[in-house]
C-alpha cells in the first residue's frame, strides 16, 4: 500500500500564527510515501523562518507572488508527482495521524478517482463548532446543494491534467466549481471516507462580510450554470441551509 504516492500541497500567505501546527500534522501522518509541497505568496512575517525549521520533512517549496490562492494551488499542483493530490490549508490540519493511510488505502481497495471524508470546524480554542458529514455520495445531490468539504477532497492527479485545474475567475467558489467539474459534470468515480479528516479553522474569506458571501453566491450560481446543476436557485438556497444543521 506504501507505494501509493501521495501529495499533499499547503499554500502560504503571512501564516506564522498556525502554519507550525499544519506542518507538524503531516509530518506526523504514519505513511510514509508522501510528497509535501508548500506554496508561498511571499510572505512578509515569519513564515519563511517556520518553513526553514522543516525543510528536510518538505521536498518542494516555492515562494514567490501570485494572484490568490488558487492559483497558490494551481501552482503546487502542476509541481505535485503524486499518484494522488490533496489541499492542506495554513490554518488547517489533520485530525488524526492515520488520515493519509487511510486515504491511501481506500484509494488502493476500489477503484476510485475522487474520495472525501469528514471535517470538523474549530475556534482558536480548539472547540468545535460545526461537524461536517457529508455522507455517500450519489449522482444529481449537487442539484440540491450538496457539497463534500474541499479539505477532505482528494483526487487522481489525471484528472487535473484531464480536466483542469482551479478555474479562478470564480473567486472563492474555485473549489466548489473544481468539485463540480470533477464529480458532477464527468461524473469521476467518488469514495466517502467515514472518518475525520481535518480541523478547519473558522473565519473563511467567503464569509467574513456579507459583501463577500453575496460575490461568493454570485461565483457559485455561475459554477452551477457551466457544469450543468439542474436548480441552481434551489441549489443556492439548499447550500446554506444544510450548513445550518451542521452546528453543534
Amino acid at each position: 500500500m506504501q507505494h501509493l504516492k501521495i501529495s499533499i500541497i499547503t499554500v502560504t500567505y503571512n501564516a506564522q500564527n498556525t502554519l507550525s501546527r499544519c506542518i507538524q500534522s503531516v509530518i506526523a501522518q504514519n505513511y510514509a510515501n508522501i510528497e509535501y509541497i508548500i506554496v508561498d505568496g511571499a510572505s512578509t512575517d515569519g513564515t519563511l523562518q517556520i518553513i526553514s525549521q522543516y525543510q528536510s520533512q518538505v521536498e518542494v517549496f516555492v515562494s514567490e507572488p501570485d494572484t490568490g490562492i488558487y492559483d497558490a494551488m494551481n501552482k503546487g499542483i502542476k509541481m505535485a508527482t503524486g499518484d494522488v493530490i490533496g489541499i492542506l490549508n495554513a490554518d488547517d490540519y489533520f485530525a488524526a495521524n492515520n488520515v493519509i493511510s487511510s486515504v491511501a488505502a481506500a484509494f488502493k481497495e476500489q477503484d476510485t478517482q475522487v474520495l472525501y471524508g469528514n471535517l470538523n470546524y474549530i475556534n482558536p480554542n480548539g472547540f468545535v463548532l460545526r461537524k461536517w458529514r457529508s455522507g455517500t455520495y450519489t449522482h444529481g445531490m449537487f442539484n440540491w446543494g450538496w457539497m463534500p468539504p474541499h479539505p477532505t477532497f482528494y483526487c487522481r492527479r489525471q484528472l487535473f491534467e484531464t480536466h483542469g485545474l482551479y478555474d479562478t475567475q470564480y473567486g472563492t467558489a474555485a473549489d466548489y466549481e473544481l468539485m463540480l467539474r470533477f464529480v458532477h459534470a464527468h461524473k469521476a468515480t467518488t469514495q466517502y471516507l467515514n472518518k475525520v479528516m481535518v480541523n478547519m479553522a473558522v473565519g473563511g474569506v467567503s464569509n467574513q462580510n456579507y459583501r463577500n458571501r453575496f460575490k461568493a453566491w454570485g461565483n457559485d450560481f455561475k459554477a452551477m450554470g457551466k457544469n450543468g446543476v439542474l436548480f441552481p436557485r434551489i441549489c443556492i438556497v439548499c447550500k446554506p441551509i444544510r450548513k445550518l444543521f451542521q452546528f453543534i
